[in-house]
């Protein structure tokens, strides 16, 4: 095992921890579907999955111990994918 991997050696009560949060986030999830809040529905459940999708990043992909250049590049992809999701959501709002 190479220095950079045993530093980081993470308990299974960590990843129980995660796995148990994004499991109840799933549950909400599932409740907000459910509930009629009007336009408010899709941002409440995009805010959910964003939530989980940084869970899974940090914790299972281990990208919070990766060095500080890689998170922010993945931050830049994060943000252009954003973009172009947005660009098209505009497109299909204003045709």
């Amino acid at each position: 095992m190479s220095e950079h991997e045993s530093e980081h050696l993470l308990g299974y009560g960590i990843f129980m921890v995660v796995w148990l949060a994004l499991i109840v986030l799933t549950g909400l999830t599932v409740v907000v579907a459910g509930v009629d809040l009007k336009a408010m529905t899709v941002t409440t459940a995009l805010l959910i999955a964003s939530i989980k999708t940084i869970l899974v990043l940090m914790y299972f992909m281990h990208l919070k111990y990766e060095p500080k250049f890689f998170r922010i590049m993945v931050i830049i992809v994060v943000i252009a994918l954003v973009t172009f999701i947005f660009i098209t959501f505009l497109d299909v709002f204003f045709r």
